[in-house]
């Protein structure tokens, strides 16, 4: 069965679709030994024999699902220019190719989702609503009335965090808001000194020690997957809004108006006939 040729490639592990897509358009994709720039494009994985950036595509591969607590001062990327350290550098000896989902800071720790599954991957990334959790250490205490004006601008729910001595917080909101509260933060004399996250989804770093990773349960891995879905269609509608296409309904007839049968007026008799008596 032919699919399009940036699905084919991220269910195969090579990259979300997001980046199947760039793969595709900058020519480093072949079907049967022909080069392939235009997006849309289908193959049929059992037939075709199909290359990315001259690799045979493997479609063979296990779904690998992990959750990493990031150190902090690590890029989370699998490789750096500037020879910084990676998350390469924790994954020694592990056969399947994997790819982190989403970014965190270099001087941030914490949970970080890493896996093969490029549709996973993609549905993932275009989630701009996906709830996050993380931990905050502040220069200073925020009052309660900063707290609750941030809440209202940003969308977070923030709390102080028992059992500590510096201003530390709890705070959970969507990713694409993250940015915005450190800014506000910053402008209210609040800088962020530490940063942690220990929530995605229904994702939990939990106990899970520095440096060290874990494999996602199936059932994570479902919960995680079906959380998705919301976000997915609330994109889609947005999506359609966006292009003008709008439904447009037919015009209704007079006697679907009225929900009365449409009344034919009586025909006119010529002058000069007589009236019935």
């Amino acid at each position: 069965m032919e699919e399009r040729l940036q699905k084919i490639i991220a269910r195969a592990g090579i990259a979300s679709r997001r980046h199947a897509e760039e793969l595709i358009a900058s020519g480093l994709v072949t079907v049967n030994g022909r080069i392939v720039t235009q997006l849309g494009s289908k193959a049929d994985q059992a037939r075709d024999h199909i290359k990315v950036s001259g690799k045979l595509l493997r479609p063979d591969l296990g779904r690998v699902y992990l959750l990493f607590h990031k150190p902090p001062e690590v890029v989370a990327t699998m490789s750096d220019p500037e020879g910084r350290r990676s998350l390469h550098d924790f994954f020694h000896g592990l056969s399947e190719r994997i790819f982190p989902v989403g970014r965190l800071e270099y001087h941030a720790a914490g949970l970080v989702f890493l896996t093969n599954d490029g549709d996973l991957a993609n549905r993932t990334l275009r989630s701009h609503d996906l709830p996050q959790t993380y931990h905050l250490k502040l220069k200073t205490l925020l009052t309660f009335g900063e707290i609750e004006s941030l809440a209202r601008a940003t969308g977070a729910h923030i709390s102080r965090l028992r059992g500590k001595d510096a201003p530390w917080y709890e705070v959970t909101l969507s990713g694409a808001r993250r940015d915005t509260l450190r800014s506000k933060l910053f402008r209210t004399a609040h800088p962020v000194e530490k940063m942690k996250r220990v929530g995605l989804g229904n994702l939990a770093l939990g106990s899970l020690a520095t440096g060290r990773h874990r494999a996602l349960s199936p059932a994570e891995v479902t919960s995680f997957s079906r959380a998705l879905e919301p976000s997915r269609r609330a994109q889609d509608d947005q999506e359609r809004r966006s292009s003008g296409n709008k439904f447009r309904p037919r015009p209704r007839s007079p006697r679907a108006r009225s929900g009365r049968p449409r009344q034919h007026p009586r025909p006119r008799k010529p002058p000069g006939t007589p009236v019935a008596s």
